[in-house]
């Protein structure tokens, strides 16, 4: 059996949720473990509490483990637990994400896996499946309802910038610095180039961020869902033609979701500062995205 441990913010858990729906697409026995939100030293432990927001869509199915089915890979908890792992090294099968891509993975039958699988390869195959299985409850906002004709009636592109706790200490470091106003600009520019009339929708976490710097009748900013109804955000992106994307893997959905035949994707050549850019490697994990560094560079 393969487990599939779901953690972080919706982003991460799409994702989680959907190397669980690759290794069905390969025949293999998968569950999802949803410990993590019931465990409240664990959400102790990460500076934004999070929701297993994978609930909030329409229908979504899938199965979970048992903890005995938990314990079978990882061993029981506690010190007996810990010395035969020790011990004998073999029964555990807990494997951790440590690199941008592992196609190892496919070839394990017995695994628990822990990691947030944010590489596009992973699952760029069975994406119309995805498109299919995740859906939006239909929103009573009657805002989301018009934007979305009007995304639909034009060339429109999303933007995401996202600050908020990007520029919190805990995070500045790791994810701060790469989005930079000359990555949006040369994004713009590029969509600009190849896209006539295209009109942006802004997505922030800080609008009024967005209302100082994007002034201007081709700017629309969307900032009317809040709370749990923030995750509607990503559906508005997911019915815009052409997206523009911050190093969060919440946008990175919103375009993943977009079913624009010619869709022009554009993402950060970098998610976190820790990562190195090796361009040739990086278009061949994200087939077809186009990626833009912080000083404004197609990779």
């Amino acid at each position: 059996m393969i487990i599939i441990k779901v953690m972080g913010g919706l982003g991460n858990q799409m994702q989680q949720y959907a190397l669980y729906e690759k290794f069905k697409s390969i025949g293999k026995d998968a569950k999802l473990d949803i410990s993590w939100f019931e465990d409240s030293s664990m959400q102790e432990k990460v500076f934004a509490r999070r929701s297993l927001e994978l609930r909030q869509f329409k229908d979504l199915q899938f199965n979970t483990c048992s903890t005995e089915e938990k314990e079978a890979l990882l061993g029981k908890s506690g010190i007996l637990g810990k010395l035969e792992r020790k011990l004998i090294p073999s029964r555990n099968k807990h494997f951790y994400e440590s690199d941008i891509y592992h196609p190892e993975i496919f070839n394990m039958s017995d695994a628990y896996l822990e990691g947030h699988w944010a590489c596009e390869k992973y699952y760029h195959d069975i994406m119309p499946l995805l498109q299919e299985k995740i859906q939006f409850p239909e929103s009573a906002n009657s805002q989301n309802i018009t934007v979305k004709k009007q995304m639909k009636a034009e060339n429109s592109v999303s933007i995401h910038i996202r600050r908020g706790d990007y520029l919190d200490p805990e995070n500045e470091a790791m994810f701060g610095g790469i989005c930079t106003n000359s990555y949006y600009k040369a994004a713009e520019e590029y969509i600009k180039s190849r896209v006539p009339d295209a009109h942006f929708y802004l997505f922030s976490d800080d609008s009024v961020y967005l209302r100082e710097n994007y002034p201007g009748d081709e700017y629309t900013i969307v900032d009317w869902n809040k709370g749990e109804d923030s995750f509607y955000d990503m559906e508005l992106m997911s019915c815009c033609r052409h997206n523009i994307c911050a190093n969060s893997t919440f946008s990175f959905w919103g375009a993943r979701l977009n079913r624009t035949p010619d869709k022009i994707v554009i993402r950060p050549a970098k998610h976190k500062n820790s990562q190195e850019i090796e361009p040739q490697l990086l278009h061949e994990l994200w087939d077809n995205w186009v990626m833009i560094d912080g000083d404004g560079r197609i990779v």
